[in-house]
């Protein structure tokens, strides 16, 4: 989820107002992807390195986060969607970390999910895995795989990434292996269920060999 910073710039408006328009828009996604049949969606919400930005975003984003949740939380529990977090979530405040675990009890039922990265990089959590594998015993594709945060999500199918910059900045690096991708030249705010559907329709005419001929 690229661009509230640049939406937000084009208007003449403060970044936080382009964070609170990128969060309209998770509502949008969330609420397409049920429309549409996904069984799960992943958002980038928060990566390790965000924590590199000027505090007052930080605490901009840490006070978006906190009206999310909640917000959304009685929403998806009636829309059955089950909260998933993948990063190390537990170095947010802990009034943060006590919303998030009583959404992720409250949601587990859910049967379709929604995954949130949060202080989330691809290549620590790879590390991570490693690690786990390695105290476990032996290092190869099928034990680090099951130490991902991803673990019990299926496979990533496709990768969007929206605000036209082609690069993948540390997000599902092991899982985007075979999954296909797609570079969309419109900012995060300006998301909507027409352009999931776009993606999903691109990513249907795709031919997916897996390294095969």
């Amino acid at each position: 989820m690229d661009g509230n910073g640049r939406w937000a710039k084009k208007r003449g408006l403060p970044r936080a107002l382009g964070h609170k328009a990128g969060g309209d828009a998770v509502k949008r996604a969330v609420q397409a992807a049920e429309t549409l049949g996904l069984e799960c969606l992943t958002l980038y919400a928060f990566s390790s390195e965000n924590w590199k930005r000027e505090e007052e975003e930080i605490s901009d984003l840490m006070n978006l986060m906190r009206r999310f949740i909640e917000a959304n939380l009685k929403d998806m529990i009636e829309r059955r969607v089950r909260l998933k977090i993948i990063g190390d979530y537990k170095a947010f405040a802990p009034d943060i970390v006590a919303k998030l675990e009583d959404a992720l009890e409250r949601t587990k039922d859910g049967d379709r999910t929604l995954a949130v990265a949060l202080n989330y990089g691809a290549q620590q959590e790879i590390a991570r895995a490693a690690r786990l594998a390695a105290e476990e015993g032996s290092i190869d594709p099928e034990s680090i795989s099951k130490h991902l945060y991803t673990a019990d999500l299926p496979p990533l199918d496709l990768l969007i990434r929206t605000s036209g910059e082609v690069r993948l900045s540390n997000f599902l690096l092991w899982q985007s292996a075979y999954a296909e991708m797609l570079f969309m030249d419109l900012l995060w705010p300006d998301f909507d269920e027409d352009c999931l559907r776009d993606a999903c329709e691109t990513f249907a005419t795709r031919e997916r060999r897996y390294g095969g001929r």
